[in-house]
């Protein structure tokens, strides 16, 4: 705590004053943390001091607050394009971010618990800084960092407003910010090292090194590829949920598994259940292999019961099984990209929706996936793919466009539909009765096929990789499908290093 308020001294954060008339006093409390390294010890003691933020009036306290923040694809594409290039990312966490950067607004706090002035009790702070907790204080802070970059010769990504790039000769230098923590790496040693000690000189740093724990992810950098995993997560949320001596079971969903909303069921905990799923949730961030399985079981959150309990639970008892099971991003991926896209007609038991599944990768490197139900009723299975692969073609838009800022220029990107006839309505200009009913909106993949910016191409079902998102499968068929997506074990990842797959030979032919 007295450190805390040692940095507030040195960083220029308030200034203690007579209170205004009639003026508005914010809160303050402290909040205290243990943060914990990826093997589960304790790293750092932190003692936080947090304004009531929400205490504070509109058009008063604040005006603008949005401050963007790196989505979870732009994470994972800069993980498999540093992989596929070969050099190492690192870190760094920038200490009290947020007292970086002069407020707009005229904002008073109270002194902080037990730290309050015998002499001016009755005196309040005046914020010069944005202090942690305020609505201002994330935008304040991404615009004094961004405004650091761009004084240092950086370029700002042209989709991505995290991303920030610099060239130098033929060397390049990438930094991906979240908030307070920043990844950076770059082709050239020099280049990274003067980046962070300009860093260190301009902001007081309480972490930097080599990328190994990120937003709860463990990352592991070796010459064979990089890999993404969430055992120590895994473990405490099986302990949590006292799932830890379960019996494990192979797959995360029975084929037979068939959910409805079983109102004649035992209602279970609501509470509990809503905490399994949103555990697992975060869980997908690495694990696509349940992606499917957590989905469909959370559509029912809002009256559980004993049967979607069970179905939970069988995803635990799965995890029990493969707890180290995560992504692996291959130095010897070339990169290049393509979409799978797939779709379950009618799926949903309760109003007959359909799910639409999609995976798109960056070489061999899965980077972004969804399984979604659909947001209308199909009337046929064609019309279900065709929605499907409409989904699949925004996404691969998106990072088509993310991809040009690191220089990666695409043509025609192949997007792999098991719909033969869903590819014939794409590619047929006539809109003819059997697409009239077909929202607007899903027509622009017709549009982006003509104009050469995507590529359908028909793919066997047996072959679909979307597949996985789409329903439940047996053993056999979906241990093979799970590694041609990159879900690997950690052992085996690290020497395995380049996945083989069965696409090899059609990618060359797409390429």
């Amino acid at each position: 705590m007295h450190e805390e308020l040692e940095n507030f001294e040195r960083n220029h954060v308030w200034d203690l004053v007579e209170p205004p008339p009639n003026c508005r006093r914010i809160g303050t409390k402290w909040v205290y943390k243990n943060k914990q390294g990826e093997n589960g010890m304790v790293v750092r003691n932190k003692a936080r001091l947090v304004a009531q933020g929400f205490c504070q009036k509109e058009g008063i306290d604040y005006e603008e607050i949005f401050a963007p923040v790196a989505r979870l694809e732009a994470i994972t594409i800069l993980l498999a394009f540093a992989a596929s290039r070969g050099f190492k990312l690192q870190q760094m966490d920038v200490k009290s971010a947020f007292l970086n950067r002069f407020i707009e607004e005229e904002v008073y706090v109270r002194q902080p618990p037990s730290f309050e002035s015998t002499r001016f009790l009755d005196r309040v702070y005046k914020l010069r800084k944005a202090l942690y907790g305020l609505k201002q204080a994330p935008r304040a802070w991404y615009a004094r960092l961004k405004s650091f970059l761009l004084k240092s010769g950086f370029v700002m990504g042209s989709v991505d407003k995290t991303l920030f790039l610099l060239s130098r000769g033929g060397d390049t230098l990438i930094v991906q910010i979240y908030v307070d923590d920043i990844i950076f790496g770059g082709s050239s040693h020099t280049l990274v090292s003067s980046f962070a000690e300009r860093m260190s000189r301009e902001f007081e740093m309480s972490l930097m090194g080599e990328l190994q724990f990120f937003l709860g992810l463990q990352i592991k950098q070796g010459l064979e590829g990089t890999f993404v995993h969430q055992a120590k997560y895994t473990r405490d949320i099986l302990k949590k949920f006292e799932m830890g001596d379960s019996k494990p079971m192979t797959t995360p969903m029975s084929t037979n598994t068939a959910l409805d909303a079983d109102e004649d069921g035992e209602a279970v905990d609501q509470k509990e259940f809503r905490g399994m799923i949103d555990s697992l949730l975060y869980l997908t961030t690495t694990r696509s292999d349940i992606q499917f399985a957590v989905c469909l079981c959370a559509r029912y959150q809002a009256s559980p019961r004993t049967s979607h309990r069970q179905a939970v639970k069988r995803i635990f008892r799965y995890l029990k099984f493969t707890p180290e099971l995560g992504l692996l991003y291959s130095s010897g991926s070339s990169l290049f990209l393509r979409g799978f896209s797939d779709a379950d007609h009618a799926g949903c038991r309760i109003d007959r929706k359909s799910t639409s599944s999609t995976c798109q990768l960056l070489g061999t490197s899965l980077v972004s996936w969804s399984s979604r139900k659909q947001a209308s009723v199909s009337l046929s299975t064609t019309e279900a793919e065709y929605i499907a692969a409409a989904s699949c073609c925004s996404q691969l838009l998106w990072m088509k466009a993310t991809l040009s800022d690191f220089g990666l220029r695409f043509r025609k990107i192949p997007l792999l539909v098991d719909s033969a006839s869903a590819i014939c309505i794409a590619k047929n200009p006539v809109l003819h009765c059997r697409t009239e009913h077909i929202d607007v909106r899903f027509h622009f993949l017709r549009g982006h096929y003509e104009k050469g910016d995507i590529d359908l191409i028909y793919v066997v079902s047996a072959n679909q990789l979307a597949d996985i998102f789409t329903k439940p499968l047996e053993f056999d068929a979906f241990t093979p499908m799970r590694g041609e997506l990159g879900v690997e074990g950690v052992d085996n990842a690290l020497i395995k290093g380049e996945i083989e797959s069965q696409w090899t030979g059609l990618i060359a032919l797409l390429v």
